[in-house]
Order: structure tokens, then C-alpha cells, then sequence
């Protein structure tokens, strides 16, 4: 009778355990160190700093090519997807890396010459500034095309950083996106730079950068004109340039403006050294300034958005995140367009639950339908932390 009772007392403690046990396995709180969290966060702190982009719903980290600098025609850039850049991320140069290094290098001075145009890696994206209120706009800037007659001088590339740089400076509401890793993505894909206004290739910067607009150029100049002196230092030059510009948007494929300005010849009169070289800088500078206002007010004008780049389980990808301004608790409205290009109805809505990356972020309906890949999603609340 005793071996009954204790058989039944213990195969009851077995049963109690089980059920204890088997109900602990189901509700491990998150502090638990044997419960496994979501991929997404599990990466999220390991790529805080580094450029992540979606290329067909896979994530990739963007990093320097070692090889860019040796023979041959290399790409500046490389795209590594994310579990090889974890498992060997010590063999990389992630931008971020490179980033901190050139800040340590002391700003000349001086200002470069125009035939020489600025060496060095231009970064992806400007440092954003923390006053910017709202999200920023990502824009390229194309090197613009050169007709000058010198063959052996380049105007066009110095003269679209020289645009970025005062631009950035002025304008609180964009990010600019690096021409040249735009160039070798879609080179890659092959699409050559002249199809740049192609649909598929706005597309392509739409939905894998999140760029809005694109900003192309054309010079005529600069001309410049000298008068010789006895000596040097009586030399005297004007200079004269004509810059036109296009800005276009990436969604809808529409041309939104046409810019175009000339400079006074009078107000680049130089006398003395070098005085072609800075007649040329004033020509440069003056006609920028007379584009720059125009636009900044175009830009300024476009409604934000950005896309949706990824769908894994209930976690929804976007191309944008904590560099446009994205913030962890923002309410995003999801549209799917009916016609490429149009906004269409209202879907549903996200809330952001994480940040990854220097620029993108995730998110998890709160109301409507189920997001798809490519839909569009607007600033709904700006409520987050």
C-alpha cells in the first residue's frame, strides 16, 4: 500500500513539475538569459554606427573597398550583407571608422584651385544638425556636366561639392547622399550614369536610399578674360560663368524646377597674383549664390516620406531612421500608391519600436492592414524619444 501511495506522490511532484516548468518555457520574461530575442535586435546594437541599406529585402552594411586605391577601375564602395559583416566585421572599414578618422585631420586653410578639384572621400551623408527641426529630405547632387573648353581642366565635380557644402550650410532640413557610391551602385546594376533620369533608376535611389530628389547640372564657363600688365602684379581678369540646374523628383519621375543664373563679369575683377584662378572663384561663387536661395525653397517645399524596404514577421523595415530625425515611438501613416507616384489611401499605421543603423529603423502596426514592401509611409505624430 505504502509503494502505491508513493509511487502515485511521486508521479504526481513529476507531473507538477512538468506543467511548472513547460508554463515557465512559455512565458520566459525578456530578462531571462536563455530567451532568444528577435535577429533585428539582436544586430541592432552591433550596427548602431554603421550605414545599413535594404537591396531586395536583404540588409547590407556599406563599407570601403580596400582594394579602391590600387590598379584597375574598383568601386569606392562594397555592399557585405550583415551576418558575413558580424562574422568577420574586423576585416572591414565600415564608414564610420573612416569618418572619425578624417575629422581628426586639421582643415586647411587655404582654398583648393579650381583644376584641382577637392581630393578625399566625400562622406554619404553631411553631419545632420541637431537644431534641424522635423525629418530631413535625402537629395543627390550629380556632378554637374562640364562644357568648358579647357580639356585639361574639371569644373564640374569641385563646383557640385562646392553647391553641397553651402547648401548644407544654409538648409536645416537635408541630407545629402554621396553621387559617387550612387553611381557605382546603379553601374553595378547596370544602369550607366547617363540613364540617371531613367524610371528605373529613380526607383532604384528611391526605394533602396530613401533619396527624394535629384539635383543635375550643367556649366558653360568659366570664361575668363585678362588684361596684361607691365608686370604681374598689374594683371587684371574677369570671369564669367553660366550654371543651369534641374531638380527632380525620384517618386514621380516629374521635373519640379528649372534653375539657371549667370554673374555680373564686373563683380569678379581681380588685379594682381594669381588673379585668373580667383576671378574664376568669384564667377563660381556669385552664380551660386544667386541659385542656391531658389533651391533651398524647392526642397523645402517637397513632402517627406520614405519606404518601406522589408517585412520579416511583424517587424516592418524602413530606408529612413535616426539621421532624418526618426525617433523610437513616432506614428507613421502607410499609403500604397495606385498609380506610381500618387499617394493613395490610407492603409494603416506603424509605430517605431527601434532605430539600427545610422539611417534606418523598425516598426509594428498599430491599426489597418498589413504594410507591403515599397509602400509609402508619411509623418503621422512626431511623439518619440
Amino acid at each position: 500500500m505504502m509503494n502505491i501511495k508513493g509511487a502515485i506522490f511521486r508521479f504526481s511532484s513529476f507531473l507538477f513539475l512538468f506543467i511548472l516548468l513547460f508554463a515557465f518555457a512559455c512565458a520566459t520574461p525578456s530578462w531571462f538569459p536563455i530567451k532568444k530575442g528577435t535577429p533585428s535586435k539582436a544586430k541592432t546594437k552591433e550596427l548602431v554606427d554603421k550605414e545599413v541599406v535594404i537591396i531586395d529585402k536583404e540588409e547590407y552594411v556599406k563599407v570601403y573597398n580596400p582594394k579602391a586605391s590600387g590598379e584597375g577601375n574598383q568601386p569606392h564602395y562594397l555592399y557585405i550583407p550583415v551576418n558575413e559583416y558580424l562574422a568577420k566585421k574586423e576585416t572591414f572599414t565600415s564608414l564610420s571608422y573612416r569618418k572619425a578618422e578624417l575629422k581628426k585631420e586639421p582643415a586647411s586653410p587655404t582654398q583648393p584651385s579650381l583644376s584641382s578639384p577637392l581630393a578625399g572621400d566625400q562622406f554619404v551623408i553631411t553631419s545632420p544638425k541637431s537644431s534641424s527641426p522635423g525629418l530631413k529630405k535625402k537629395v543627390v547632387v550629380t556632378h554637374f556636366d562640364d562644357r568648358t573648353l579647357q580639356a585639361d581642366e574639371t569644373f564640374g565635380d569641385w563646383i557640385a561639392e562646392r553647391l553641397i557644402k553651402e547648401m548644407d550650410r544654409r538648409s536645416q532640413g537635408v541630407l545629402f547622399v554621396d553621387y559617387q557610391m550612387v553611381k557605382e551602385f546603379l553601374e553595378n546594376r547596370g544602369i550607366p550614369v547617363a540613364d540617371l533620369e531613367t524610371a528605373n533608376a529613380l526607383r532604384l535611389l528611391n526605394e533602396v536610399f530613401g533619396i527624394q530628389a535629384l539635383v543635375l547640372g550643367h556649366l558653360a564657363g568659366p570664361y575668363t578674360f585678362v588684361t596684361k600688365g607691365d608686370r604681374e602684379r598689374e594683371e587684371t581678369a574677369s570671369a564669367i560663368i553660366k550654371i543651369e540646374m534641374k531638380l527632380i523628383d525620384t517618386l514621380t519621375g516629374r521635373n519640379l524646377k528649372n534653375l539657371e543664373a549667370t554673374n555680373p563679369i564686373l563683380a569678379t575683377k581681380v588685379q594682381g597674383f594669381f588673379s585668373e584662378e580667383k576671378a574664376r572663384v568669384k564667377a563660381i561663387d556669385v552664380t551660386l549664390s544667386n541659385l542656391i536661395g531658389p533651391l533651398s525653397r524647392e526642397l523645402d517645399s517637397l513632402d517627406w516620406f520614405c519606404r518601406i524596404a522589408k517585412i520579416d514577421g511583424e517587424d516592418v523595415y524602413l530606408n529612413a531612421g535616426k539621421l532624418t530625425g526618426i525617433k523610437v515611438g513616432d506614428i507613421m501613416e502607410v499609403f500604397r500608391p495606385e498609380k506610381p507616384g500618387e499617394r493613395g489611401e490610407i492603409k494603416g499605421k506603424i509605430r517605431i519600436s527601434t532605430c539600427f543603423g545610422i539611417d534606418a529603423s523598425i516598426g509594428n502596426l498599430i491599426q489597418g492592414k498589413s504594410p507591403e514592401v515599397d509602400d509609402i509611409l508619411r509623418l503621422a505624430k512626431h511623439e518619440g524619444t
